[in-house]
């Protein structure tokens, strides 16, 4: 008897079906994704790439509920995203989806800890050891014993970690860093690329935004857009995928 148990590592977490975002200036369209087939599965390490224009920050901005597709299908965790409230959206984009940004996006007056703590201050039962969540983040990124400082007494890397501390606190479906390491220099931004490996070997599922092919080369996955669609799919490094396969 055949067992058709989808395992954890081939759920899809993410699924696109001829997404399209186009936007309208003037009588103008401008076509920011045009009809994009993507799946992406639980545990996978992706890097997006492509040059200004090519449709990446739409396609993140999509991604990370913060925009909705003009036409096709949108997934998340076996939910249509697309026809969702924007209240309902709102709570997707806190309890399934973990933000990392370039800028870090930390609130100078808080401590460490009472930055990671903010996402819980929305999500249901958030208040409900609020805090241990929120120090257990911290050791599992490293920085247990920075806690109580505040992001002006943190190194580059450090307000990094918590940035991405405070992501994971939800426990997200998917950890969507955009440009994580784009003001970081080398030697730290190898440190955080290490713990992303270290978080991918961990289960996470990771979607990365980055120019830089040196970051891109850690994640086991490579996308690359032009014009809004999706150019190249590659595995490894070494298999390429059709471009915008069909699902």
């Amino acid at each position: 008897m055949q067992n058709n148990t989808q395992t954890s590592a081939e759920k899809v977490v993410l699924r696109f079906q001829d997404v399209s975002r186009v936007y309208k200036l003037g009588a103008e369209s401008i076509h920011g994704l045009r009809t994009i087939n993507l799946e992406i599965k639980a545990n996978e390490y992706l890097a997006i790439m492509g040059k200004s224009g090519s449709g990446k920050s739409t396609l993140l901005n999509v991604l990370g509920c913060l925009d909705r597709p003009t036409s096709g299908l949108y997934q998340l965790d076996g939910l249509d995203i697309s026809k969702m409230t924007d209240s309902s959206l709102a709570k997707i984009r806190n309890e399934r989806i973990g933000f990392v940004f370039q800028s870090f996006e930390l609130l100078g007056k808080l401590s460490a800890v009472r930055n990671v703590e903010l996402p819980l201050i929305y999500a249901r039962n958030g208040w409900l050891g609020r805090r241990a969540k929120a120090i257990g983040a911290l050791e599992r990124v490293g920085l247990k014993e920075r806690m109580k400082h505040r992001p002006n007494q943190l190194s580059g890397g450090e307000k990094q970690r918590v940035a991405i501390a405070r992501a994971l606190i939800c426990n997200p479906s998917i950890l969507l860093a955009d440009e994580p390491t784009g003001n970081l220099d080398t030697k730290t931004t190898d440190e955080i690329l290490d713990l992303f490996d270290m978080l991918h070997s961990q289960g996470q599922t990771i979607i990365m935004v980055t120019h830089e092919d040196s970051v891109a080369a850690r994640a086991k996955r490579i996308i690359k857009m032009k014009d809004g669609q999706i150019i190249s799919d590659i595995l490894n490094g070494h298999h390429p995928r059709p471009a915008q396969e069909q699902i």
